[in-house]
């Protein structure tokens, strides 16, 4: 059964204080105070580390089994090689994330392109054919050149996602690629009505069997954590 996730860009925000986590929880408590409240995570700090065995041993004993945490590939994957001649290493990457993978805890990995490159379909298929057939991925575009039928025909083909990112310099068109959502909605601030909308839209995405997976800004400020509690509250 399809279901919707929803969650924000990291949890470790002492600035959530007093809002969202308790004034004085301790610092190493706040993944487990926000497992009790969301049901899934983006991990940014993975683009710039490999996460290693104790870490994930720990976010997994900090979370319910059915909690998910989506991944953000390696720069070195995306913005040193930027697809090209990168098999080797995002191997090396997805095999160093067999803790979270065992505990069934990984809902995808997310392969965030850099503002610059622009659409290159064979160099996407080519990377597209490298990855597991198991697994889900999906891809943040930021070019608008890759906004177009021939890249989506090139997502569909692996059953990987167009990432829905949404932000004030680009939006990605509304297009599913995949048997999965994933939205990144980057916006600080989302009216009542905006915010209904997109429930709304998500709510169509599960209903058609689309697991949905949705997750907004960190801010200073915990507004991005109460925007996806109210996502996921019936």
């Amino acid at each position: 059964m399809a279901k919707l996730y929803a969650g924000t860009s990291g949890w470790a925000y002492p600035s959530w204080k007093p809002r969202f986590y308790p004034a004085k929880l301790a610092s190493g408590k706040f993944l487990s105070h926000y497992a009790s409240r969301l049901n899934t995570v983006e991990v940014n700090y993975t683009f710039r580390h490999f996460a290693t065995e104790k870490t994930q041993t720990n976010w997994n004993a900090c979370t319910p089994p059915d909690f998910k945490f989506s991944i953000k590939a390696h720069q070195n994957i995306t913005h040193v090689r930027r697809l090209r001649d990168a098999a080797e290493i995002t191997r090396s990457f997805l095999a160093s994330l067999q803790p979270l993978a065992s505990a069934g805890k990984i809902a995808m990995v997310l392969f965030q392109l850099p503002p610059f490159l622009k659409a290159d379909a064979p160099l996407l298929t080519d990377f597209l054919s490298s990855l597991p057939k198991a697994g889900r991925f999906s891809f943040e575009f930021r070019h608008a050149s890759w906004f177009n039928e021939q890249i989506y025909d090139v997502l569909r083909q692996t059953n990987a996602a167009l990432c829905l990112a949404e932000n004030e310099k680009l939006e990605t068109p509304n297009v599913v690629t995949a048997d999965f959502c994933y939205y990144r909605l980057r916006k600080p601030e989302y009216s009542t009505e905006e915010r209904q909308r997109y429930k709304e839209t998500f709510r169509r995405h599960v209903e058609q069997g689309h697991d949905v997976f949705v997750y907004f800004k960190h801010e200073d400020t915990p507004e991005g954590a109460f925007y996806a509690e109210e996502m996921i509250r019936d």
